[in-house]
């Protein structure tokens, strides 16, 4: 597969994998309401919305074989960094800017797609 048809299958399953892990965020942050705080909502719908990406990614985007451990490991610490991201740059928009939390996460999400691209291409799925 070439590097232009990968990279447009990345932007596919990305696309869909956003959205998905952005609305599981914005329905989780409504159904948990003022019991949980956002941050906490974030790493839910993170860990969720990994192992979603994890399986597009693997199956249609890089189309490895191989150990499927291995490869989770790596693609999890790829999202980890982006969580650590994600963790401080959301309180800063919300509680410095005073940006509302969902534009506030939609920001940050614009912000990690292409290093996860490339992250996942040398690292996650290399073989």
């Amino acid at each position: 597969m070439s590097r232009r048809e990968q990279g447009l299958r990345f932007l596919l399953i990305g696309a869909f994998n956003t959205a998905f892990g952005f609305v599981l965020f914005a329905l989780l942050l409504h159904l948990a309401g003022d019991r949980v705080h956002y941050l906490v909502v974030l790493v839910a719908a993170t860990i969720i919305a990994v192992l979603v990406a994890f399986a597009g990614y693997r199956t249609f985007v890089f189309r490895v074989r191989g150990n499927v451990l291995r490869d989770l490991g790596r693609f999890s610490l790829v999202y980890a960094v982006a969580l650590a991201v994600n963790l401080a740059a959301l309180p800063l928009l919300v509680e410095v800017f005073a940006a509302p939390i969902l534009l506030a996460q939609a920001i940050v999400v614009v912000g990690t797609v292409i290093a996860s691209f490339l992250a996942h291409r040398s690292f996650s799925f290399r073989r």
